[in-house]
């Protein structure tokens, strides 16, 4: 197996545990490697780090743990690195929710105004790392997890040498996500996802071997009580295609503003009120005898299923798996250009991820995506070494924004609130 040496920058946040532990699961086809966590947050860094070593020995993985605040020095060597951090925490995206549902407009992680404001902050960040990947570990491979995955891998691909490949667990989950919504088994789904990310729709979709969108129609026939759900296979029975939930708020734009208006709190929020909860569970479990983490005390809890984890199995130790990831489309979805970041399923081993071709996006939704495609250029632009105009040029080519009145007061605000995490050329 693979002896490789990954260094996980974000490896002090409230998802790393989780992520650590889908390592040490697999840590049979990492024997001999070493992870190196890398925070800006010492002290969190250091939990992290402890409890990792704990899971590891504890279970008897073959991993070397080490821990460090110095960027470069943790880059140092590495065959791959994990991206996984979020500029000015949960409390800026707070800022990204609120501040457009202030303005009639809907704020969301990776989607409308919110989403454009967390690519600016990440992309500043993700300069600085592949300038430092390409003076210490050029060969390394960037494995992309901080959010939006499709922008940031975008801006990398067009502005630097590094290879990237940008991973979201959504495809292999929406399908059967929306499937046990409607009281149907999770586990006979078989669907091909792909699009852009957050915005994929099925090219094949299955249940127990039979089309799985007529058994939607049955389902919608019978009656769906949940709003949401309703609203969920209604698009993909109109469509004739599995969407991600995120297209939710694109075809039902009013009635999800009005759903998120009336919260009292927004999703950044909740999460905030959890965090101390995540962080005296990790504390806990440095006491116990063979820590173990409870997915519902822990950040993520989709410690079944890390992707990146597999991505990196499959390409280390030449496994030829197929994987759904974000790379660049180079010709395999003909409604992309070629220069597109697109999520497809790609073929995964030594020689890198490589787009499976011959997929096309559902007729009914191409004119959307595109839209959204041209949008992600133009924000990767802009977030990589463009001015505030590029900057409010890409906010307003944004579906969910649209008109430049409302564009310039949400970068006006939006910017203010995010000053320190932005270079000073988007002022």
């Amino acid at each position: 197996m693979a002896q490789v040496k990954l260094a996980y920058i974000g490896g002090g946040s409230t998802r790393a545990p989780g992520t650590v532990a889908s390592f040490i699961r697999q840590a049979a086809n990492f024997a001999g490697s070493e992870i190196v966590l890398q925070d800006i947050d010492s002290e969190k860094l250091d939990v992290v780090c402890r409890l990792a070593r704990k899971m590891a020995e504890a279970q008897g993985a073959d991993l070397r743990i080490t821990a460090t605040t110095d960027r470069r020095a943790a880059l140092d060597g590495c065959d791959g690195v994990l991206s996984s951090y979020r500029p000015g925490g949960f409390e800026a995206r707070v800022q990204d929710e609120r501040i457009p549902l202030s303005h009639g407009a809907i704020g969301q992680e990776t989607q409308g105004a919110g989403g454009f404001f967390m690519a600016l902050r990440a992309i500043h960040v993700a300069r600085g790392l592949v300038e430092d990947m390409e003076a210490v570990c050029p060969d390394a491979i960037l494995f992309n997890y901080t959010n939006p995955v499709n922008i940031v891998a975008q801006a990398v691909a067009d502005h630097s040498a590094v290879r990237v490949v940008s991973l979201c667990e959504g495809p292999l989950v929406f399908p059967g996500e929306l499937a046990e919504l409607v009281g149907l088994d999770p586990g006979k789904v078989r669907a091909v996802m792909l699009g852009l990310n957050h915005a994929c729709w099925s090219a094949e979709a299955e249940y127990d071997g039979q089309p799985m969108v007529p058994l939607l129609a049955q389902k919608l026939e019978e009656g769906i009580a949940d709003d949401w759900t309703r609203r969920w296979a209604e698009l993909a029975v109109t469509m004739n295609s599995l969407p991600a939930s995120y297209m939710r708020y694109y075809s039902f734009e009013q009635e999800m503003l009005a759903e998120l208006t009336a919260k009292p709190t927004t999703r950044a929020q909740d999460i905030l009120t959890d965090v101390p909860r995540y962080w005296r569970h990790y504390r806990e479990q440095l006491d116990a005898p063979n820590p173990t983490l409870v997915p519902e005390l822990s950040r993520g809890g989709i410690f079944e299923l890390e992707v990146a984890v597999d991505v990196m199995d499959a390409m280390f130790n030449d496994k030829n798996e197929i994987w759904p990831t974000n790379v660049v489309n180079a010709g395999a979805i003909a409604d992309f250009p070629d220069s597109r970041v697109v999520e497809v399923p790609c073929l995964v081993g030594r020689q890198g991820v490589r787009p499976i071709a011959g997929y096309r996006v559902p007729k009914p939704v191409r004119g959307l995506l595109s839209a959204l495609g041209e949008y992600q250029q133009l924000a990767a632009d802009a977030a990589w070494d463009g001015s505030r105009q590029q900057a409010i040029q890409a906010l307003t080519a944004n579906p969910l924004v649209r008109t430049l009145p409302l564009a310039q007061t949400l970068y006006g605000e939006l910017a203010q609130a995010h000053r320190d995490h932005l270079p000073e050329r988007l002022w």
